[in-house]
């Protein structure tokens, strides 16, 4: 929250979107906050997959997407034991294609244009770390998302 506040007035003003702790979003709210995006960014629990359905997303057709951001893969215990028990109703396939680069493939042939995503688990104190240096790189500075990347990586 105190990373959207301070860069809400540079390129922010037409930020929309749904804040998890609220409520939990519905497909339908997924599918047109992921139509109608120029960026898209995840910061969440878990598998960025895990949150939708994933037959409706690849019949999407989300090519307007210029950028998605995936500040998934953070685990908590709470998150790990609500995780585990979805997965016991998922075949081994489903939660293959769940995994990070799985997940790029699938999003690459929606349309989506660029991705950045975790690669691995992390936790929310690192995966905050990350957005900020996301943020005031794109929006504060003006890097190209490999300029940002890269910095990420170090």
């Amino acid at each position: 929250k105190e990373i959207l506040e301070k860069y809400h007035d540079l390129f922010t003003l037409k930020w929309e979107g749904i804040v998890g702790n609220i409520r939990v979003p519905s497909q339908a709210e997924w599918e047109q906050v992921l139509t109608n995006c120029s960026v898209f960014m995840f910061y969440g629990m878990e598998r960025f997959m895990s949150h939708i359905l994933l037959n409706r997303l690849v019949a999407m057709n989300i090519p307007k997407c210029h950028l998605m951001i995936l500040l998934d893969l953070m685990r908590s215990k709470q998150s790990h034991q609500r995780i585990t028990k979805s997965d016991i109703h998922k075949s081994c396939l489903r939660i293959a294609i769940e995994r990070p680069i799985e997940t790029a493939v699938l999003l690459s042939l929606t349309g989506v244009r660029s991705i950045i995503a975790n690669q691995w688990y992390t936790t929310l104190r690192e995966n905050a770390g990350r957005l900020e240096i996301l943020c005031e790189s794109l929006l504060s500075i003006g890097r190209t998302t490999g300029q940002t990347v890269r910095i990420l990586q170090r």
